[in-house]
């Protein structure tokens, strides 16, 4: 039996290695743009940035405490409408709408609004919230953010929930239990690592949106107590400081920009180590 032909095999090896370079390529331009952040942002960083508000234009100094609290207040109104909305339309499709034109037309408006801009989501926040209160707020931002959570939340809370056997369910239900009770207390239960981890990529997702807090919380140099008055946050202050004709500005910039990084990278951490530890995986 005969090999395969010269042409062939320099047809193969050229293009495993062109695939090998533009791997290569990928990987580098990665760990070139984290290197040069974490080399600005870390000799950047202070504690002067964690407890101080910004300095006056023209002055040195401060920090950007208020844009952590305001990011962090976002986030977590964020997760208070995103999540619950995200894990209910994800059981649906998981238990009760596999199939039909309604389950169809979820996933697919799902994925659409998966796929919206996130400023067309801060143009239609302004709309519907900032307009009618007369100005920005954390509430507004926090309202945006949700949004862009609710179509990640639902897809994941669904595969996560797919993932659970069949068995588990059909052995819950033949010792009585509804459906609701084998859901409640045998479905979600098993899913729940997988929940709460694509729940954290969600919230690593949104933490780092700038577009959308423009149009609705848009800034504050001061302490932005509850969530009716304009918040910082600090993808935006990143936006701010380093358009910015100010060194000092730029510097901040680049340690926002790494506690940001730090941040996302901690919470996509934690998901993987607590998506290792869960007993089902999602079925691709």
């Amino acid at each position: 039996m005969r090999g395969p032909s010269i042409t062939r095999r320099l047809v193969n090896g050229g293009m495993a290695l062109v695939t090998g370079l533009c791997a290569l390529l990928v990987v580098a331009v990665l760990f070139f743009i984290l290197g040069y952040l974490l080399w600005n942002g870390a000799r950047s960083l202070n504690w002067a940035f964690f407890t101080q508000l910004p300095a006056p234009v023209g002055e040195t100094g401060g920090g950007m405490a208020n844009a952590v609290v305001g990011s962090v207040k976002m986030l977590a109104l964020a997760s208070l409408i995103g999540v619950p909305i995200g894990f209910f339309g994800g059981v649906y499709l998981a238990e009760f709408g596999r199939t039909g034109w309604f389950a169809w037309l979820v996933r697919y408006t799902t994925d659409l609004l998966n796929g919206v801009p996130s400023i067309v989501i801060g143009i239609f926040v302004y709309a519907m919230v900032v307009l009618p209160m007369g100005h920005f707020s954390g509430f507004a931002g926090g309202v945006a953010l949700g949004i862009m959570m609710i179509p990640i939340a639902v897809r994941s809370t669904e595969e996560f929930l797919r993932a659970v056997p069949e068995s588990l369910r059909e052995g819950a239900m033949a010792l009585g239990a509804s459906k609701g009770k084998t859901i409640a207390t045998v479905v979600v239960p098993a899913a729940m690592h997988g929940i709460i981890t694509g729940i954290m990529l969600d919230l690593a997702r949104v933490a780092g949106e700038t577009a959308p807090l423009l149009f609705t919380a848009l800034s504050n140099q001061f302490w932005s107590p509850g969530y009716s008055q304009p918040m910082a946050s600090l993808p935006v202050m990143i936006f701010t400081y380093a358009i910015a004709p100010y060194e000092d500005w730029h510097r901040q910039a680049w340690a926002a920009g790494f506690v940001l990084l730090a941040a996302v990278l901690a919470t996509n951490i934690l998901a993987r180590l607590i998506i290792g530890r869960s007993r089902y995986k999602p079925v691709h």
